[in-house]
């Protein structure tokens, strides 16, 4: 049985925790072939990033080209964009409609601090997402307001969705709700809150370049996007769990994407 064929656009971790190479393991892990586009080199590790090389423009359209034309891609993705003559791009592949099922997770800053991606990049695919997918530094960064609470979760999400996107999730693991970790998910059906036991473990490196992967997945195979929000926090939250007591690398490690302690 030929499999599902799903497309992320992002940058390259070297470590293999965030980035095209996470996502290649996510897409892998729940069942679907995945083609890539790169649109930037990264010298990083658990410990952040240490160089970036953003990809001329021309190069990242002729990948795009090369894989558009010759797979049946159901669903794709982005990650960093790096610039923003490559969210332009890009942007113009959506407005063709070249980009079925579109997730945007707005890389901005990555853990570490460095700064990935630039506001003005991200603002270009938005109005082509059926989901974005903003932690909540970048939902700040997006609505130019707070973002450090539930309610300001949902102000966020409410403010982005009327910028274009259909669905807006902000994820909340770097907010503070206790014992638990809370997304806000908001679209045409309204408001949604999801909720799940915050897993205590240094391995969280990926977890949004990971969960927007999934969500793509899932969205290629049919789910509609509540159904697929839901899946791909239920995922993620299994390899925070399978990594927690791994010893890989020396700062924020990386998640557990095949299950390999479950």
């Amino acid at each position: 049985m030929t499999p599902t064929t799903v497309l992320t656009v992002a940058g390259s971790d070297s470590g293999g925790g965030a980035g095209i190479q996470a996502d290649l393991k996510v897409f892998a892990a729940l069942g679907a072939y995945g083609t890539s586009v790169l649109t930037a080199v990264t010298a990083q590790n658990t410990r952040g990033v240490d160089a970036v090389l953003p990809l001329p423009p021309h190069l990242v359209t002729d990948q795009l080209d090369s894989v558009l034309s010759d797979f049946a891609v159901r669903a794709v993705k982005t990650g960093m964009l790096g610039t923003p003559a490559v969210a332009a791009a890009i942007a113009d592949a959506a407005a063709a409609g070249r980009l079925p099922q579109l997730v945007v997770d707005p890389v901005l800053v990555a853990t570490s601090g460095h700064r990935l991606g630039v506001v003005e990049a991200v603002e270009r695919l938005l109005p082509y997402a059926r989901v974005a997918t903003p932690n909540s530094a970048e939902a700040a960064a997006l609505t130019g307001t707070a973002v450090t609470d539930v309610a300001e979760m949902t102000a966020a999400a409410r403010a982005l969705a009327a910028g274009g996107p259909e669905w807006v999730i902000v994820t909340g693991g770097d907010v503070d709700a206790g014992a638990e970790a809370v997304d806000v998910l908001h679209g045409p059906q309204g408001t949604t809150v999801l909720r799940a036991p915050r897993v205590p473990t240094r391995h969280t490196h990926g977890t949004g370049c990971s969960f927007s992967a999934a969500v793509t997945v899932r969205l290629a195979l049919g789910d509609p996007v509540p159904a697929a929000v839901e899946a791909a926090k239920e995922y993620v939250t299994r390899a925070l769990t399978g990594a927690r007591d791994w010893e890989l690398g020396a700062g924020r490690g990386p998640m557990d994407h095949f299950g390999w302690s479950a």
